[in-house]
């Protein structure tokens, strides 16, 4: 680190006014860099790096997470921007009655655009520790974390000395990580390989950690269900103690000075095996001086130890547990129901030369999501940016199915949408012709490749649409994406109770409180 003259130091402490006792100053100093260097840089250059930097308010939040009493704390912030979390644990370390008598700091930038703003916030820390008495030092890396880390915990006759750590803060870089890359070659020869960038920082500090070492990291909530993810929750679940959850009601708040629509949530957790019988879940809307409420949940209502997938469920309140309860109770699923739920084949753009605006002779209908109309598929659409046909031939014979009753649900909803899950009903009588194609962002549940009973799929489409299915799955899917492993794994009512739920529908539409109201009433007879 090159530290800044004494003239500048002195400076920036009469700035800063430690005498207040609030050290309020380390987390305004890293954001007035912030604001004054991203005002002027490359967006482009940001959305390629996954720079969104923590906000003040977010940062202090994190910082309040940790337990640790040492005398001597080694802290790593990998993606460390302009340092503004190292500052946040500096900051409440000070403020603790019982500060440790020493704190290192290994901070991580990849972007050399940064490092100038990272020395000034470590130059304010270690005047404002010294004014205690704790003794201060930082390291600054301007290197790629995953490649130095990875090649520490090779830990081979080559690899670097490995360093380990007491905590570890992190708002790690938001992107995807390609199976060929180096950053992905590198993460496999240490098995912590992963197709995101954020997992990827959150397996290797993992390793990084010493036993009963302390994480916290702010990061997108996808990772708590899906495949893509199962690896790294696993290795999450088998490593780490969950002491804390929060998560923001607004999907903009928490970073909305760099426009991320993103769910994220922050996690505290301790690398040891053992899991506790708690865990704390706290939630804000995520702005600077909202409110955050806490809740107490048994560990088992987080992960369930008999889940194969090991998906991390989140409530926040008393009607999501009550969800999860009727939900998760549920006596069957997708396979015991003799039912099967497949991915739309038709993806457009590769079937251009094939797709026609309206139906013409060769031709057989096409369904998106905007053929959606409540209950029952509307088509054709007049009017519609989407087409209402493809050709029938031999090319595309593969693409479609046989006529018949088929569920379906949107593979993707917008944030306006009131429920995550949207299914709809695909009724050949209503919709002319012996095959149809789906759209690749359908999802479509059928019976061996073939349709379903109307009864059936009328308690499907309540139950799928209900708000008791929503809250529950809103509770471990953290993204507007609702994939067909997803719903293999959802808990389905008994073919039984389907047919009852189906058997009080009729021909029309109902509102959200008559099909809750039905759904509700079948499962409790």
């Amino acid at each position: 680190m090159h530290a800044l003259t004494e003239t500048t130091a002195e400076k920036q402490c009469a700035e800063a006014d430690y005498s207040s006792q609030d050290y309020r100053a380390l987390l305004s100093i890293p954001e007035r860099l912030r604001a004054r260097f991203f005002d002027s840089a490359n967006p482009q250059q940001q959305k390629e790096l996954g720079q969104f930097l923590t906000p003040p308010h977010v940062a202090d939040l994190m910082a309040t997470m940790f337990r640790l009493h040492r005398q001597s704390i080694r802290l790593l912030d990998p993606g460390a921007g302009m340092g503004i979390l190292s500052a946040a644990f500096i900051r409440r370390q000070l403020l603790s009655k019982d500060p440790p008598r020493r704190i290192e700091i290994t901070a991580y930038e990849l972007d050399s655009a940064l490092i100038p703003g990272i020395e000034e916030t470590c130059e304010a820390c270690r005047i404002a520790c010294h004014g205690r008495g704790i003794e201060f030092s930082a390291i600054i890396r301007n290197v790629d974390f995953i490649a130095e880390s990875a090649e520490m915990l090779r830990n081979d006759f080559f690899s670097r000395t490995l360093q380990t750590y007491d905590a570890a803060i992190v708002n790690p870089p938001y992107g995807k990580l390609s199976t060929t890359s180096d950053g992905y070659r590198l993460l496999r020869a240490v098995n912590a390989e992963t197709t995101n960038l954020y997992t990827a920082f959150l397996n290797l500090i993992i390793g990084l950690l010493r036993p009963e070492g302390e994480l916290v990291a702010i990061t997108p909530r996808s990772f708590c269900n899906g495949p893509y993810f199962k690896p790294f929750r696993r290795r999450l679940l088998a490593e780490m103690s969950f002491r804390r959850i929060h998560v923001f009601d607004s999907r903009t708040a928490a970073f909305k000075h760099d426009n991320v629509l993103q769910e994220n949530v922050i996690l505290h957790a301790i690398k040891q095996a053992q899991q506790p019988r708690t865990i704390r879940v706290s939630q804000s809307a995520g702005g600077e001086r909202d409110a955050v409420h806490t809740r107490v949940f048994p560990a088992n209502e987080i992960v369930s130890p008999d889940d194969s997938e090991a998906f991390i469920h989140i409530p926040t309140s008393s009607e999501h547990i009550a969800a999860r309860d009727q939900v998760s109770h549920l006596g069957s699923n997708l396979p015991a129901l003799g039912l099967t739920v497949s991915t739309g084949r038709v993806v457009d753009f590769r079937a251009r030369d094939f797709i026609r605006q309206q139906s013409e002779p060769g031709t057989t209908p096409l369904v998106y999501p905007c053929h959606f109309n409540g209950l029952f598929v509307a088509w054709p659409k007049e009017r519609s940016r989407k087409p209402n046909a493809i050709l029938d031939n031999d090319q595309t014979r593969s693409l479609l199915v046989p006529a018949g009753v088929y569920v379906l649900t949107k593979r993707f909803t917008s944030k306006e949408e009131r429920r995550r899950i949207v299914a709809c009903i695909y009724d050949p009588d209503r919709v002319k012709g012996q095959l149809v194609g789906f759209e690749n962002h359908l999802n479509y549940i059928h019976a061996n490749g073939k349709g379903l009973d109307m009864a059936l799929a009328k308690g499907l489409w309540a139950f799928l649409n209900s708000s008791a299915l929503d809250l529950y799955f809103r509770q471990f899917n953290g993204h507007t994406q609702v994939n067909a492993t997803d719903l293999r794994n959802v808990r389905f009512p008994t073919v039984e109770q389907l047919r009852g739920i189906g058997s009080h529908i009729g021909e029309d539409s109902l509102g959200q409180h008559d099909i809750d109201e039905i759904v509700t009433g079948e499962l409790k007879a």
